[in-house]
């Protein structure tokens, strides 16, 4: 069987986003779609998921014609949308999420626990996936999480599954755990729409790709034929230059110290110093207790001890608007649950972290200062919006990222703490991230770059620690600033 989207065109008001859009998907392959933040991938996707309605075009699923209004006619024509955010339910086990809405019951009326446990486990034969069908969600990493929505669209008979930034928050251990599943499904002839921004992914577990620029199909082809630069030239519409840090010697003073932090279970006997001027990484695998430490930096984890000193005088933070008030910064690591407020305006989130400085003797905010330094940090980080009164969520993932960075930015800290900074963000937009980055520590800004990524670790920073369990195992930089040896100590090496 095969699937087609054939002349799909989609406007929001005045904002053309699809323009004529072609795409398909045969059984049995791996497809990537491909595209800057706000090129229209997701709202393609919502169309064959039922989520929205095309304004012109057709789908053809085996040649029939098919109509969407609902999601559940999307998943009952065989097409699974799996979210970036997994909506899956932590307090409940795998097998009452596998059959949320759907539960199987007794003659009785009630619920048939064992029938219900009996099907997710043969899923899990199927697949050849050893969860425990019991388990509560809660306690599965989140590669497992993944695989137990792609083992719910699978019980629904999905042929086609939709797949979105499936390995964002995922360590590589728990990445290839996700690509083993994958090519088990591809075996089974389900194909699948691979969307991502991790273009070393893309190449190692998709065949084929289609990538998207402005709304518009602008590139497709098998994966075998491309490299990740031909990818990226594609998605950004000119080549994307990958420059790398001049590193040079710190002598910018002491911003930042850190003596014997410790807290219970997550970090221990932590000591370093970062400099004005300089970007420092600190990196390692999922769990290691960075996010954790630099939250208690920032006063949002409560309950370290050690000593933390700031400019060379010893502070005790135990707020983060304490935090912010001594000129520290902080973008988060789940934008989700602390990047955004989900019910307030594209301004007001851009702007949350500068109220107190806006608001005058009156107790009123000034709205022309507000907007005015919103725009320019729109300008500097090419936000793409159209009204800055729309609701934060109107916005992409990556869209969404920049807001939150345009606000510490605009706060001008003495020290920015980035936890993933790139996470949904698209080739092209990171590389401006980066040059942002780049330009804060040449203003003479402390930057801390939290990431798992090696490879932004090396392409921004000055020297990097690497923590494993809670501690820092090492620091590295020249020559052993690499992959192999950031992975080696990551690992326990």
């Amino acid at each position: 069987m095969k699937l087609e989207m054939n002349g799909i065109s989609k406007a929001f008001g005045q904002n053309a986003v699809l323009k004529n859009v072609r795409f398909h998907l045969n059984e049995g392959e791996i497809c990537a779609l491909l595209g800057e933040n706000g090129a229209g991938k997701s709202t393609l996707m919502n169309i064959l998921g039922g989520v929205i309605p095309a304004d012109q075009g057709e789908i053809l699923l085996g040649g029939v014609k098919q109509h969407f209004a609902t999601p559940a006619q999307s998943l009952n024509a065989g097409i699974a949308f799996i979210h970036q955010e997994l909506n899956l339910i932590n307090d409940l086990t795998v097998y009452e999420n596998m059959f949320i809405g759907r539960e199987l019951q007794k003659k009785s009326g009630l619920l048939d626990h064992k029938a219900m446990i009996r099907e997710t486990q043969k899923v899990f034969d199927q697949i050849g996936m050893d969860v425990n069908p019991r388990a509560m969600v809660r306690d599965l990493d989140a590669s497992y999480k993944q695989i137990v929505e792609i083992s719910r669209a699978l019980m629904m008979n999905a042929k086609f599954i939709i797949m979105d930034e499936p390995t964002t928050s995922l360590t590589d251990p728990e990445i290839q755990r996700v690509f083993g599943m994958l090519r088990t499904l591809k075996k089974q002839q389900v194909g699948i729409v691979f969307i991502s921004h991790k273009l070393r992914e893309v190449m190692e577990i998709c065949d084929r790709y289609t990538v998207l620029r402005d709304g518009v199909m602008v590139a497709q082809g098998a994966v075998q034929d491309v490299t990740t630069d031909d990818l990226a030239r594609h998605m950004v519409g000119h080549d994307v230059v990958s420059g790398y840090r001049e590193v040079q010697e710190i002598s910018g003073r002491e911003v930042l110290k850190l003596e014997n932090l410790s807290h219970a279970p997550y970090f221990e006997n932590v000591s370093l110093c970062v400099h004005a001027g300089e970007v420092l990484g600190i990196t390692g695998l999922l769990g290691d207790g960075r996010s954790e430490l630099f939250a208690s930096v920032f006063g949002s984890l409560e309950g370290y001890t050690g000593d933390i000193c700031l400019e060379g005088r010893q502070v005790r933070i135990k707020n983060t608007l304490q935090a912010m008030k001594l000129g520290i910064g902080y973008v988060p690591r789940n934008r989700k649950e602390n990047g955004i407020i989900k019910d307030m305006d594209i301004l007001d989130n851009g702007s949350i972290v500068t109220w107190d400085v806006l608001t005058g003797k009156n107790g009123l905010l000034d709205h022309k200062k507000q907007r005015a330094d919103f725009n320019a940090q729109k300008e500097a980080l090419r936000i793409k919006l159209d009204d800055v009164r729309n609701g934060i969520t109107s916005l992409s993932g990556g869209n969404q990222q920049k807001v939150v960075l345009a606000k510490w930015l605009t706060r001008n800290p003495r020290l920015l703490i980035l936890d993933n900074p790139t996470q949904g963000v698209d080739v092209g937009a990171k590389e401006e991230i980066y040059e942002i980055i780049l330009r804060l520590a040449k203003e003479g800004v402390a930057v801390v770059v939290l990431s798992s990524e090696a490879q932004e670790v090396i392409r921004v920073c000055d020297r990097a620690l690497v923590m494993y369990h809670g501690k820092v195992v090492d620091e590295v930089r020249g020559d052993r600033m690499n992959e192999h040896e950031i992975m080696r100590l990551a690992t326990g090496g």
